[in-house]
């Protein structure tokens, strides 16, 4: 059995972090191209110009424009060839650090997130749109960030909202790893380098990837309502660090080395209705978790757990809590079919999917998380 287990080279996580930029970007050289929003290099200029005065390196700023698209990815290269820039910074949110991914190819790449929205800053793959922002392709380099750095003085000041998206899309990563071990399915870890060249013999998860999709899972229900307090003070606490750490670090492994499952593939089947546009990927991702279980069957108390949770932070539950307020039969058939799509990663439940038995656990869960929350506000009054 071919097993795969991929991860930055080095993940650094603390108080005021973006303070050592530089000693970081000193490891390549003198020089490094910021990819990045101009509001979120406005946020921290003063971190960015004490680092670069304190390891003397410069930041070439490059203008970036805010979509990952192969026209920028190109631009972006020719102002790093241009001032010989040692090293690509990514510093944002997710469409500056896929860019980043880009531009870089897997060398010399430093992540800074602003954010604890998603799993990818750790990742090896990034998603490319067409200028306007339509899905292009997926993209997979040959190794992870060099180094992933985070700030969590910078996350902590954050809208909340970001956060607890994050914690939407980490709450899958257990489910769908578990997913993968039973199925025996190939995981992210394998798969081959470059926009589409390259070949890899596809590769299972390790042990270590699904224990660590465990501590994801175990962290979320610990610290996550902790965390989500400390966000709203804007202070760094030690939930906040350890969700923060759970958001970034173990979902990232834990998804590309223990692998997706349905909830993700439910997701991207959500995304063709209008009325779930305006909500982040780690919500839409949480409803999708409990489409997953219902889908799988899982016991009662499972469920419970995973909706108690989603309640007691704010995650969605059911269609409504993510802009859809009524769905015909027929739409619910194509969201089922999209995520049913051969290529989806729906296809790592240990058991046949079809869209009919998607649509089926999509519309149940529905009902079964109104009808929780509905239950919950009486005991609660009573």
């Amino acid at each position: 059995m071919r097993k795969a287990f991929i991860c930055p080279t080095k993940y650094v996580q603390g108080e005021d972090e973006i303070l050592n930029l530089g000693y970081f970007v000193k490891i390549f050289g003198k020089s490094a191209l910021l990819i990045a929003h101009p509001d979120d290099v406005a946020r921290i200029k003063e971190k960015l110009d004490m680092t670069s005065e304190k390891f003397t390196v410069t930041f070439v700023e490059s203008g970036f424009k805010g979509e990952c698209s192969r026209q920028e990815v190109a631009r972006l290269k020719e102002v790093a060839r241009e001032n010989k820039c040692s090293c690509t910074i990514g510093l944002g949110g997710g469409k500056a650090i896929d860019t980043a991914k880009c531009v870089a190819e897997g060398d010399a790449l430093i992540i800074v997130p602003t954010i604890a929205a998603t799993d990818a800053p750790t990742s090896h793959s990034a998603v490319l749109y067409t200028p306007e922002g339509a899905f292009d392709d997926y993209a997979y380099f040959k190794q992870s960030p060099s180094v992933v750095l985070i700030d969590t003085t910078v996350i902590s000041k954050a809208p909340t909202r970001f956060l607890v998206s994050g914690m939407g899309d980490a709450l899958s990563t257990y489910f769908e790893a578990r997913a993968n071990v039973q199925s025996f399915s190939n995981v992210n870890a394998g798969l081959p380098c470059g926009y589409r060249e390259g070949f890899c013999a596809p590769a299972r998860g390790t042990n270590a990837a699904f224990a660590l999709a465990t501590l994801c899972y175990q962290t979320l229900l610990q610290d996550g309502v902790k965390a989500k307090i400390a966000s709203d003070a804007n202070v760094v606490t030690t939930s906040l660090e350890n969700i923060i750490e759970a958001n970034i670090l173990l979902s990232g492994l834990g998804f590309e080395s223990g692998g997706l499952a349905a909830a993700h593939a439910i997701h991207d089947g959500l995304t063709i209705l209008p009325g779930t546009h305006k909500y982040y990927h780690g919500e839409k991702v949480a409803f999708g978790t409990l489409a997953q279980l219902v889908l799988e069957n899982a016991p009662m108390n499972e469920l419970r757990e995973v909706l108690d949770f989603c309640l007691s932070i704010g995650l969605p539950i059911c269609l409504a809590d993510i802009g859809v307020q009524n769905i015909t039969d027929k739409e619910l058939m194509e969201v089922a079919e999209k995520a049913c799509i051969p290529e989806e990663s729906i296809h790592a439940m240990p058991f046949p999917v079809t869209a009919e038995s998607v649509a089926a656990a999509i519309k149940a869960a529905d009902i079964l998380g109104s009808n929780y929350r509905a239950e919950r506000f009486i005991r609660i009054v009573n």
